[in-house]
C-alpha cells in the first residue's frame, strides 16, 4: 500500500515509515483533540504512520484494539469537541514493572518508536519512566520469549514527547497546560453569574475551585472575576487568625457600597500549620463572623468538561506540530524525552526530567510548609498577579504615607472599543490609589481631553468593572487636530496632569505620539505616556497580543463552531467574514480554531488562480462525500473579491453540489464581557504602565513608551519610535509574528492524503 499527498506526490511504503503513537491519559482537559488532530495530520503529513492509543495507559498495556493506526479523516470535525475522543482512564498497572513490559510488547509489536502523552503529571511520569527501562525491557521480553531479538534491535530507544494536558496548570517547564484557559472560562463564568444574584440579596457565595496542589484556577479566577477573597495552598494566610483578619476586610468592603462578596477557595488550600481550609469550614466563618446568608458553590467537574476555548484550541494545535516535529528532528534517537509547553507567546521546548522535577518540588515545599519556597518556584508571574490580587482585594487602599508627594495620573481611552479596557482602567485606578496617588479619568477619548471631560477616579468608581465589557470612561476614534491640541495642553496645566495613561487601538496610539511629537511647541506635553494595547485587531506594534483579541476569537469561534453545526446538516459550504482591517490575525487564528480549510488574508491578498484552485478542491472534497465547507475571509483580504463574490462564484460553480452561505459577523466580535485571558492581560499590562508612570514622574522623567507582551516577556518601547515599528499604509505593526503560524494551518487544513492500492 502506498499514500498519496495533498499535491499528489507518493510518500514511503507503510512498511519503511516511521510510526508514531499518541495517547491521552490521567484526567480529560479541553483541547486534547485539538492536540490530536494536531499530532495526527502532522505525523501524515511528513509521511508517518499513526496510531492511536484509546484509553491512556491502559489501553496500551491491553493492546489489541486499543492500539489502531489513524487517517486523516479519522479528526475531522472533532475541534470544537471537549474531552478526548480516543478516551483516558487511569491505570495503576502501568505503575508496576510488568505493566510497562506488556505495554513495551504491544508498543513494539506495532513497531512504534515514538510516543506523545498528553496528560497530567503522573501520565508524563510514567512516561519518563517508560523511556529510560526501555532498553530493559525489551531485553526481559526476549529473555521471556515474549519478542524476538531482531525485532528488539530495530527499536532500541523510545523517543518520548509530552505535552501537560490538565486544567490545574500545575505543570512548571509551561506557563500554561492544556485546558486550564478553558477551565477559567467557566470558572470566571460562574463567579459573574453568581455576583450578580449575590449583589442582588448582598449575599456571599464561596466557590470551589479544582487544582490539588496549584491554586493557578483559583487565583487567576479571582483575579479576573474581581472577587473579594481568593485563598491557594502555595501561600496561606499569613497571621494564625486570618479568619476575623478576612472578615474585617469583607465587612469594610460592605461598609463602602459592596453589595455582594465571592471568595474563593483552592481545593488544596490550608493554613500555615498544613490543615485544610475548605469551602465548608471559610462558610460557617462567614457566617458566624458577618451574620449574613452565605451559600457554597463547588463547580466540581463542570471546570473540566465543554468546548476548548479558542485559545486552548490553538495552542494546543502548536504544541502537537511541534512534538511530531521533535521526534522527526536528527538524532531522534539519542534524544531525552521532552515535555513541549507554551512561555509567553512562544512554544518550549524543555528536557521532561527537569520539569518533572521542578514541579515535584513544588509539592514538596507545599508538604513542608515551606509557603516561600512553593511561590517562588512556581515563577515571578504567579507572585506577581498573586501580589496584585491583594491590592485588588482591599476594601480600601492603603493610606498616603506622611510627606509622601501625591502625583496625579490620567487614564483615557482611544480608537475603537475593546472588552478588557474597563478591566484595565479598574486595575489602573486601584494600584494607583493603593500606591497614595491621585488617578483621574478622562471621559470619551480625546475629544474629552480638549473638552476638560475629566474626573477623578475614587476606589469605589471602578468596583464591578473586572467583567465589563465595553469602555466605560467612553472612546472613539478621533485623532486630535493643532486647535484641539492646544487645547488639551491646557486642561493638562489646569488638572496638574503629571503622566497619562492612553488604553486604546491604532487611533489612540497616533493621538499619544502626536501629543509626544508637540514636545517642541507645548512644554505642557513633557510629561510620560504610556499606551496599553487593547483592540479586536491585534494590529499594534510592540505587543504580539492586545486585550480584547483574545475575546474577539472567541466570539468568532463560537459563531463559526454553530454556523458549522448548520452547515453540515444541509450539505453547505459558508464564506465567513471577520473583523481585523488590513490586519488579519483574527481570520488565521479564528481559522486555526475553527478548522477552516482557506482563510483569506490582506497580508498575502487574493487572485483568481486562487479562488479557481479553492473551488476545485471544494468540489472534490463534495463529490467524495463531504459535507460542509469553510472558508474565512479578512475582511479587507481584497477589495474586489469581496465576500459576496466568493459566496456567488462558488455557489455558481459549484455545480448544485453544495449551497453556499455568506456569514458577516460584524461587531459581535467587539462584544460581549472579556474573557479570563484578556482580563488577566489588561491588569498584568496595568499594573505595569502604572508602576511605570510613577517611576517616570518620580525621577523626573518624560520617557514614554509603548507595553506589550513580545516572546516570553512583556516589554516597554519608546514612543518615538512609533512610526518606525509600523506598516501605516495598512495600520499594522512591520513585523507580524502570527504569520509564522501561517504554514501550520496550511498543513492542517489540507484536504488530506487518500490510501490507494498499488
Amino acid at each position: 500500500m502506498i499514500f498519496i499527498k495533498p499535491n499528489g506526490e507518493k510518500s514511503m511504503t507503510a512498511n519503511s515509515t516511521r510510526r508514531i503513537g499518541f495517547l491521552t491519559s490521567g484526567g480529560d482537559a479541553p483541547g486534547m483533540n485539538a492536540a490530536i488532530r494536531s499530532v495526527v495530520r502532522t505525523a501524515i503529513d511528513n509521511d508517518m504512520q499513526v496510531f492511536a492509543i484509546h484509553e491512556g495507559y491502559q489501553g496500551m498495556i491491553d493492546g489489541g484494539k486499543f492500539i489502531h493506526e489513524m487517517t486523516w479523516e479519522s479528526v475531522g470535525g472533532i475541534l470544537y469537541r471537549g474531552g478526548t475522543i480516543i478516551g483516558t482512564a487511569r491505570c495503576e498497572e502501568f505503575f508496576h514493572r510488568s505493566g510497562r513490559r506488556k505495554a513495551a510488547r504491544n508498543l513494539v509489536n506495532h513497531e512504534i518508536d515514538s510516543l506523545v502523552v498528553i496528560g497530567g503529571d503522573g501520565s508524563l511520569i510514567g512516561a519518563q519512566i517508560l523511556h529510560q527501562e526501555w532498553p530493559e525491557l525489551l531485553a526481559e521480553l526476549v529473555d521471556r520469549g515474549e519478542l524476538e531479538s531482531e525485532v528488539a534491535e530495530r527499536h532500541p530507544t523510545l523517543f518520548v514527547v509530552g505535552l501537560m494536558g490538565s486544567i490545574d496548570n500545575d505543570m512548571l517547564g509551561t506557563d500554561i497546560t492544556i485546558g486550564a484557559d478553558s477551565a477559567l472560562h467557566r470558572i470566571t463564568y460562574a463567579i459573574d453569574t453568581l455576583s450578580s444574584t449575590a449583589a442582588s440579596h448582598q449575599r456571599t457565595f464561596v466557590v470551589e475551585a479544582m487544582g490539588r496542589n496549584s491554586g493557578y484556577l483559583a487565583l487567576m479566577a479571582g483575579l479576573a472575576s474581581g472577587s473579594d477573597w481568593v485563598l491557594i495552598p502555595e501561600s496561606p494566610p499569613d497571621v494564625d487568625d486570618w479568619e476575623e483578619t478576612m472578615c474585617g476586610i469583607l465587612k469594610a468592603g460592605r461598609e463602602v457600597g459592596r453589595r455582594e462578596t465571592i471568595v474563593v477557595v483552592a481545593e488544596g488550600a490550608r493554613d500555615r500549620k498544613g490543615k485544610p481550609i475548605s469551602s465548608e469550614y471559610v462558610s460557617k466563618v462567614l457566617k458566624k463572623h458577618l451574620d449574613e446568608d452565605t451559600r457554597i458553590t463547588i463547580l466540581g467537574h463542570i471546570q473540566r468538561g465543554g468546548s476548548p476555548s479558542a485559545f486552548d484550541r490553538n495552542m494546543s494545535t502548536l504544541l502537537g506540530f511541534t512534538a511530531v516535529n521533535e521526534a522527526l528532528s536528527p538524532h531522534w534517537q539519542d534524544k531525552e524525552p521532552q515535555l513541549i509547553g507554551y512561555i509567553g507567546n512562544r512554544v518550549s521546548i524543555s528536557p521532561l526530567k527537569e520539569c518533572i522535577e521542578a514541579t515535584q518540588a513544588v509539592n514538596e515545599a507545599i508538604v513542608s510548609e515551606d509557603f516561600d519556597k512553593a511561590m517562588n518556584l512556581r515563577g515571578a508571574g504567579y507572585k506577581e498577579a498573586f501580589n496584585t490580587l491583594r491590592t485588588m482585594v482591599r476594601a480600601l487602599p492603603h493610606p498616603a504615607k506622611p510627606g509622601q508627594k501625591r502625583f496625579r495620573i490620567a487614564l483615557m481611552h482611544g480608537g475603537s472599543p475593546a472588552p478588557g479596557m474597563n478591566t484595565a482602567v479598574r486595575a489602573a485606578v486601584r494600584i494607583g490609589r493603593d500606591r497614595g496617588h491621585t488617578m483621574l479619568g478622562i471621559y470619551n477619548g480625546f475629544d474629552g481631553f480638549a473638552a476638560g471631560d475629566i474626573r477623578e477616579l475614587e476606589w469605589m468608581s471602578v468596583n464591578g468593572w473586572a467583567s465589563l465589557g465595553g469602555a466605560e470612561l467612553g472612546t472613539n476614534r478621533k485623532i486630535p487636530n493643532a486647535t484641539e491640541l492646544n487645547a488639551i495642553a491646557r486642561n493638562i496645566q489646569e488638572h496638574d496632569i503629571q503622566g497619562i495613561l492612553m488604553i486604546g487601538g491604532w487611533n489612540g496610539y497616533l493621538s499619544a505620539h502626536s501629543l509626544y511629537s508637540e514636545l517642541k511647541n507645548n512644554h505642557e506635553f513633557t510629561i510620560p505616556i504610556v499606551c496599553l494595547p487593547a483592540t479586536i485587531n491585534n494590529n499594534l506594534p510592540g505587543s504580539e497580543l492586545s486585550v480584547g483579541a483574545d475575546t474577539a476569537l472567541n466570539n468568532i469561534t463560537e459563531a463559526v463552531d454553530k454556523i458549522k453545526q448548520s452547515a453540515v446538516a444541509q450539505i453547505r459550504c459558508f464564506v465567513v467574514e471577520v473583523m481585523g482591517r488590513d490586519c488579519g490575525y483574527l481570520a488565521l487564528m479564528g481559522g486555526l480554531a475553527t478548522g477552516a480549510e482557506k482563510v483569506y488574508l490582506n497580508e498575502e491578498g487574493i487572485t483568481l488562480q486562487d479562488l479557481l484552485a479553492d473551488l476545485d478542491q471544494l468540489k472534490d472534497g463534495f463529490h467524495t462525500g463531504k459535507r460542509l465547507g469553510l472558508m474565512v475571509r479578512n475582511e479587507h483580504a481584497n477589495p474586489v473579491y469581496t465576500t459576496e463574490f466568493l459566496t456567488a462564484l462558488f455557489e455558481e460553480e459549484g455545480g448544485g453540489l453544495f449551497d453556499v452561505r455568506a456569514a458577516k459577523l460584524g461587531h459581535l466580535q467587539q462584544g460581549g464581557n472579556p474573557t479570563p485571558f484578556d482580563r488577566i492581560q489588561a491588569t498584568k499590562l496595568a499594573t505595569r504602565c502604572v508602576e511605570y508612570l510613577i517611576d517616570q514622574i518620580k525621577n523626573q522623567s518624560q520617557k514614554s513608551a509603548l507595553i506589550g507582551l513580545q516572546g516570553r516577556e512583556i516589554k516597554f518601547h519608546d514612543l518615538k519610535n512609533f512610526p518606525q515599528m509600523v506598516d501605516q499604509t495598512h495600520e499594522r505593526p512591520t513585523f507580524q509574528w502570527w504569520l509564522e503560524i501561517l504554514p501550520i494551518a496550511r498543513v492542517l487544513a489540507k484536504p488530506g492524503p487518500y490510501k490507494i492500492n498499488e
